[in-house]
């Protein structure tokens, strides 16, 4: 069973997101299921830190776009804003080239809450970040 509050096309996320952040480092919606949304980031001069790795702010940049569009997809948006209150992250392994791969799946979907899990991996599946956050649904004003 879908967790979507409505449908949606991946075309249509990469229009609408398109902006800011994500735009700047690159972010692509790539798929999605029932309950998880899954998008990739390249790692190069945009996403690296001094050393030529893969910066952890990136990799957190990336779960806090796949988790907050994710929460948002879950919720009416005429009425419900799902917003970001708490981000953490677990760098498990460093990463220099390619492109990382995220996948956004839900821990709690509540009422006035939402917890997300995002793991981000390397092209070769080995899993890099580990994060994990908390957003406030909150009415639309």
């Amino acid at each position: 069973m879908s967790i979507w509050y409505a449908p949606f096309t991946i075309e249509r996320l990469n229009s609408t997101f398109d902006v800011g952040l994500s735009a700047h480092l690159g972010m692509v919606f790539t798929a999605a299921g029932d309950d998880w949304l899954a998008g990739t980031m390249p790692v190069d001069n945009r996403t690296h830190q001094p050393m030529g790795l893969l910066h952890g702010g990136a990799s957190l940049a990336l779960a806090e776009t796949l988790g907050s569009v994710a929460a948002n997809l879950c919720v009416d948006y005429r009425a419900f804003r799902c917003l970001g209150q708490e981000i953490n992250a677990n760098h498990l392994r460093s990463v220099s080239s390619g492109v990382v791969t995220g996948t956004a799946r839900p821990v709690h979907l509540g009422r006035r809450s939402h917890v997300w899990q995002v793991e981000i991996r390397d092209p070769s599946a080995q899993l890099v970040c580990l994060s994990r956050m908390t957003l406030a649904v909150v009415d639309s004003r």
